[in-house]
């Protein structure tokens, strides 16, 4: 078992640098969850510390020692990739076991690890098959099953779950949970999916153009966000954001749109006073804006006008699009709700539930 660390690591492609100073610590038998949009540093930094892609600046360190010159095979790290990479010619048990091989484990102990794992992931009945006979969800299975049986250190995994459709997501991602408590080992996982980081993992860190921009737990990524990025990032559907003045009347604070005006309330008067007469960006989640009929009793409540342009009705839950004059935005409502499309309806927002940030260096105000 081990800790990972990444100490001001960069890495370069010619003139674009795909991972910007990296420094973050993994502790032992974290489970950490690279998230990010496509092109934004996170299989990058992945493949550095499994020693497919070289360091340009910096350390990486598995538990006390510095591993950037170490060869992959003696890194103590097993790695499943998105694309499973199993050997077409050799059967599941042989794809499992091949690693073993390689590094001379007795045949008694290889057979014990294989069938330890074939049974741990319900695919021992599969043993003799080629990849060719498995379904998508069995052959990840199998990759997963490969890592396993090293009983590596860490465990690095690269958007395993992009070839599976959503009901074989969902298995997938609850049988990795599983792995993960069963063999407290470090789990370290990328992903452009936020409902898989959030779901998934321990921590998460964001990536955006190789930058980190913030780690945290799920809860407090989504509850605290940094900055604008982050707040859209996680969470779906993605948070509403409104360019924004806030000024001072009266003693009372108001964020206004132009559109529409919302009170601050008094927890937040303090720490957003500092942002009177600048330009700013409200936040609120789908979630915190509610079908007057079936808001929260007590909550703190700003209503607005609004249109309702396109309903999608999801069964526990229904999707608003809403025009506000010129602002569009979402509330994801009460399945009761009695708004259809054309009306216009009073929506409620849940003002403690509100964020800000500043304009300039969308950086949040808190």
């Amino acid at each position: 078992m081990a800790s990972v660390t990444y100490e001001h690591v960069t890495k370069r492609f010619g003139d674009v640098i795909a991972v910007n100073d990296l420094n973050i610590e993994i502790p032992d038998k974290e489970f950490l969850v690279f998230v990010g949009p496509s092109g934004c540093g996170k299989s990058t930094s992945l493949r550095m510390l499994a020693g497919l892609e070289e360091v340009t600046e910096g350390n990486i360190y598995i538990g006390d020692r510095l591993v950037n010159d170490v060869p992959p095979k003696d890194r103590d790290i097993a790695m499943v990739f998105q694309s499973y990479a199993l050997y077409p010619h050799m059967s599941v048990y042989d794809n499992m076991a091949f690693g073993l091989k390689l590094r001379k484990v007795p045949k008694a102990e290889i057979d014990r690890r294989v069938h330890e794992a074939a049974r741990e992931l319900g695919i021992e009945e599969l043993l003799d098959r080629k990849p060719k006979a498995l379904s998508g969800g069995q052959r990840q299975r199998v990759a997963v099953g490969r890592a396993i049986v090293r009983e590596p250190a860490v465990f690095l995994m690269d958007e395993p779950l992009s070839n599976l459709d959503a009901k074989l997501r969902v298995e997938a991602r609850a049988l990795i949970q599983r792995l993960h408590h069963r063999l407290e080992t470090t789990f370290i996982y990328v992903t452009h999916d936020q409902v898989e980081a959030m779901t998934m993992g321990s921590r998460i860190a964001v990536l955006r153009d190789g930058i980190l921009q913030q780690v945290d737990t799920p809860q407090a990524l989504y509850d605290y966000p940094d900055n604008i990025f982050v707040a859209g990032f996680i969470g779906s559907p993605s948070m509403n954001f409104f360019d924004a003045t806030l000024v001072k009347e009266d003693g009372d604070l108001y964020v206004d749109t132009g559109v529409f005006r919302v009170k601050v309330p008094e927890s937040k008067k303090e720490a957003w006073s500092k942002a009177v007469g600048k330009r700013v960006v409200l936040g609120i989640r789908p979630e915190d804006i509610h079908d007057p009929d079936y808001a929260p009793p007590g909550i703190n409540a700003a209503q607005v006008e609004a249109v309702v342009d396109v309903i999608e009705l999801l069964g526990s839950e229904v999707f608003l699009y809403l025009k506000s004059g010129n602002l569009e935005y979402i509330a994801r409502v009460d399945p009761r709700t009695q708004a259809r499309v054309g009306n216009t309806i009073y929506p409620v927002m849940d003002t403690e539930r509100m964020h800000l940030f500043d304009a300039e260096t969308e950086r949040a105000i808190r």
